[in-house]
C-alpha cells in the first residue's frame, strides 16, 4: 500500500456519557468519534463544516465503512486519534482513522466519503479543497 495523502492527530477524552455501566466505551460512540475527526479535519483545511453544509449545502457523507473494534476504552482514558487520507478519487476519497491508548490501538476503520450537494448528488471535489486535503498547491 502507498503512503498516505495526508494525516491528521488528534487527542479525546473518554466521558462518562460515552460508556456503558461497567465505564467501558459503548462501541457507536467510535463513529461519532471517527465523525468528530473527519469534521476537525476539514475545519483544519478550512473547510467547516457550519461553513460548507449549512452555508453552501455541500456535504461529505460516508458511503461505506469498515471497522474492527480491537480493545476497549475505559472512562477516563486519552485517546490519540489519526486520520490519514488514503485516496483521492473524482467525487470521493477512503480515510483510515486509528485510536490508540498508550501505545494500544483499540479501533481502526476506513471509510469513504463522497463530496455531494445536497440538491445535485455527487460533485467533483473542488481544486482549492482538494489540494487542502492532500498538502498540495492548488
Amino acid at each position: 500500500m502507498s503512503a498516505p495523502l495526508a494525516r491528521f492527530a488528534a487527542q479525546r477524552k473518554v466521558r462518562f456519557a460515552e460508556c456503558d455501566p461497567a465505564g467501558i466505551v459503548f462501541y457507536p460512540r467510535y463513529f461519532e468519534y471517527l465523525n468528530g475527526l473527519v469534521e476537525d479535519w476539514f475545519e483544519a483545511i478550512g473547510f467547516p463544516f457550519h461553513e460548507t453544509h449549512i452555508g453552501g449545502r455541500i456535504g461529505t457523507p460516508v458511503r461505506a465503512l469498515e471497522a474492527e473494534f480491537l480493545r476497549s476504552s475505559r472512562l477516563g482514558e486519552v485517546l490519540e486519534l489519526s486520520l490519514e487520507l488514503l485516496e483521492v478519487g473524482r467525487t470521493s476519497a477512503r480515510l483510515e482513522g486509528v485510536f490508540s491508548c498508550a501505545g494500544e490501538e483499540r479501533f481502526r476503520a476506513r471509510c469513504a466519503i463522497v463530496y455531494v450537494d445536497f440538491q445535485e448528488g455527487p460533485l467533483p471535489w473542488p481544486s482549492e479543497m482538494r489540494a487542502a486535503m492532500t498538502g498540495s498547491a492548488a
